[in-house]
This record gives structure tokens, C-alpha cells and sequence, in this order.
């Protein structure tokens, strides 16, 4: 991996996903960084939490991920994040098939949805950070007709994200607004994790 240069830590971060869509993100700005999957059953934490408001979930899951991996690699900065889909008061998960997909996308023509993103610093199996951004999403019309066409290019990526799109991809076609940063449409809030790597030591400042 290329880096900036800016890294001053003695050993890589660790990203406690497989998210390619976070991986990239680290690694445009120059960090190294180890990828772990969190391996943690997130379906049926959000079971656990549904009362709770989307941002409460996506903190939760965050924080879960990091600790789990943190147990692992005890020596080492280890960053858990995690996106939840607000809509019409809802939290919404990733689609199981396309028929749910098909259905979320539906609902989104013309229609406005919030992401969420978390992320949790971990060191030895304690939380030292914590933050969460939101980014507002606003559909364009979708045809059902398009909705059928874009799940077809998209293939089976539009189950692995939130709301059936990766916006860095083909999903950008689905919007005609958006509010909010990059790294949070993407999944987690780079401007706040920079801000506390530079605190804590790890990044030139």
C-alpha cells in the first residue's frame, strides 16, 4: 500500500471490516492500515435494538465491532464502523434478495433518507473514541422500469449495502440531491477519525 508519508504510528491501523467502499477511504488518505472482519452477528443486534433511533444503532455496532476485534489484536488502534438507513422513521437493513430491493427502491423515488455513520476507536478492549455523522440522500424519480435495470447492472452488490446502492458506484444514478460529506455517504465519518489520529499521535499534525 502506498502511503502518505503522514503515518507515525509503529504498526498499521486495523479496520475492523471488510467494507471496501472504508478501506478505500483510508486508503486515499495515505493510512495503513490491517482489514478484520468483525464477525459479529449484526442482524440480531439490531433485533436487540429495535426501539433504539438509527444513530443509537450504528453507534452500538460500531463500538461492537471494534471491541471484538480489539480482543484480538489487543496491542493495536483498532476502528469499528457501521451505517444505519433512516427513513419515514424507520431503520432499514440490507435487503435479503432482490425482491427486497426491488421494494426498498420503490419506496425511495422521490423521496428523502438519512445515513448514518459510526465509527468506535479501540485499544486493548477499551472504547478511547467515539463520533457519528449523517448525511441526507434525496431520490429521484424511479421508474419501475429503472429500479429493473439498475438492479440487473448492479448485480449483487445491492445487497451487501444499506438502501440496495453504492453511491461510489452505480447507485449514484438513483439521486437528484445529497447533503453531507463523501466519507459519510460511504460509511464513516474520515474527518473526526483524522482529527483524534492526529490527537492521539498516529498522524503528523
Amino acid at each position: 500500500m502506498k502511503e502518505s508519508g503522514l503515518w507515525r504510528a509503529s504498526a498499521p491501523l486495523v479496520l475492523a471490516s471488510k467494507s471496501a467502499a472504508r478501506q478505500a477511504l483510508l486508503r486515499s488518505a495515505g493510512i495503513p492500515f490491517e482489514a478484520l472482519a468483525a464477525d459479529i452477528d449484526e442482524r440480531a443486534l439490531q433485533r436487540e435494538l429495535a426501539s433504539a433511533q438509527a444513530e443509537k444503532i450504528a453507534a452500538h455496532l460500531a463500538r461492537a465491532k471494534a471491541l471484538a476485534v480489539s480482543s484480538r489484536r489487543p496491542d493495536r488502534l483498532v476502528v469499528g464502523a457501521d451505517q444505519t438507513l433512516e427513513f419515514e422513521g424507520l431503520t432499514l437493513t440490507k435487503p435479503r434478495d432482490h425482491q427486497e430491493a426491488r421494494a426498498q427502491l420503490a419506496r425511495f423515488s422521490e423521496k428523502t433518507h438519512r445515513l448514518h455513520s459510526a465509527l468506535s476507536v479501540a485499544r486493548a478492549s477499551r472504547v478511547l473514541f467515539e463520533a457519528s455523522s449523517c448525511a441526507t440522500l434525496t431520490c429521484r424519480k424511479l421508474s419501475a422500469d429503472f429500479i429493473e435495470l439498475y438492479l440487473a447492472a448492479a448485480g449483487p452488490s445491492v445487497l451487501s449495502s444499506v438502501g440496495a446502492y453504492q453511491f461510489e458506484g452505480l447507485g449514484i444514478h438513483l439521486f437528484s440531491r445529497m447533503e453531507g460529506d463523501q466519507a459519510t455517504i460511504l460509511g464513516l465519518p474520515l474527518l473526526d477519525l483524522l482529527a483524534f489520529l492526529r490527537r492521539e499521535g498516529s498522524l503528523a499534525t
